[in-house]
């Protein structure tokens, strides 16, 4: 099953639709903004950033890139996927945001196991090296995908999403044009979520459970802050839909592994000298992965 491209994209200036053509997406008033050439356009207005560079570093990227494609969170992937597909069919296209997409994982596994669902994916993040990192992946994918089955005239390249650089606090995209919307381990900005869904579109929301990395924080810190257990508030527009808990033990074999976990989050710059030498001495180490998928409904 083909995809067909995202198109709702929103000028971030003005708010009004943006078109494609010839390398650049463009407002009807004059607003435009280049297509790289690695495959992704930026909409992070300059006025917008809070800092230079804002969003992961590049080793933060590249640290959580070779981590996912080891497959160590793809129990959490199968999850995602399951519920982003509750309910669809073949019959309609699927539009989804990955809000906070990273280096792109949760996109690709939901295109490579959706293959009977047309799918309309857009990834955004506020990092460019994210973007950038997710932009090359899906153009590496495709070319051996074409390389593999080879390439008809013509023909459409499968799930192929759009990748942009933006704000969760204000999405580049038209109201109500989503029926899907991950926020991964993510900042979410409920308001522009619920303005951005259709109604009875869905909100997947994964957030670190208690015992989340329980082990690795326990090294790198003192003493560890109370956890809070608290059932989550229901956001203003939406209804809740089920909530569902991934556990399961990950073993890290080699110090290279050990690093890119701490190097992905921003427990890297929370612990103290110490706490990072501690982690980093370590050849072997047992974590819990313990996190909360979250579905939330939005209100017709």
């Amino acid at each position: 099953m083909l995809s067909n491209a995202f198109k709702a994209l929103a000028c971030p200036l003005d708010g009004g639709p943006l078109t494609q053509a010839e390398g650049v997406w463009c407002c009807t008033v004059g607003h435009s903004f280049d297509i790289a050439k690695q495959g992704y356009v930026n909409l992070l207005p300059v006025q917008n950033k809070r800092s230079n560079d804002p969003g992961d570093s590049k080793a933060m990227v590249a640290a959580r890139q070779r981590f996912l494609n080891a497959g160590c969170y793809q129990p959490v992937a199968e999850a995602v996927r399951h519920a982003a597909l509750s309910g669809a069919s073949g019959n309609e296209t699927l539009s989804c945001l990955d809000a906070g997409c990273g280096e792109g994982y949760y996109l690709r596994q939901l295109a490579s196991t959706a293959l009977q669902i047309p799918l309309a994916l857009i990834g955004l993040d506020i990092s460019k090296w994210a973007v950038m990192a997710a932009a090359k992946q899906d153009h590496q994918q495709e070319q051996n995908r074409q390389q593999e089955q080879g390439h008809q005239p013509g023909q459409d390249r499968r799930h192929a999403a759009t990748w942009v650089v933006g704000s969760n606090a204000n999405l580049p995209v038209l109201s109500a044009t989503l029926d899907r919307l991950l926020c991964m381990f993510g900042f979410p900005v409920m308001s522009e979520f619920a303005r951005a869904l259709k109604p009875g579109g869905l909100l997947l929301q994964v957030e670190a459970g208690s015992n989340h990395l329980r082990e690795l924080r326990e090294i790198i810190y003192p003493t560890l802050k109370p956890e809070r257990n608290a059932e989550p508030s229901v956001p203003e527009g939406f209804s809740l839909q089920a909530t569902d808990t991934i556990r399961y033990p990950l073993t890290l074999n080699d110090k290279d592994s050990i690093a890119d976990l701490l190097t992905m989050t921003p427990h890297l710059y929370r612990a103290s000298t110490e706490g990072r030498e501690r982690a980093a001495a370590l050849e072997t180490l047992t974590v819990s992965v313990d996190v909360r998928l979250i579905t939330w409904i939005k209100n017709t």
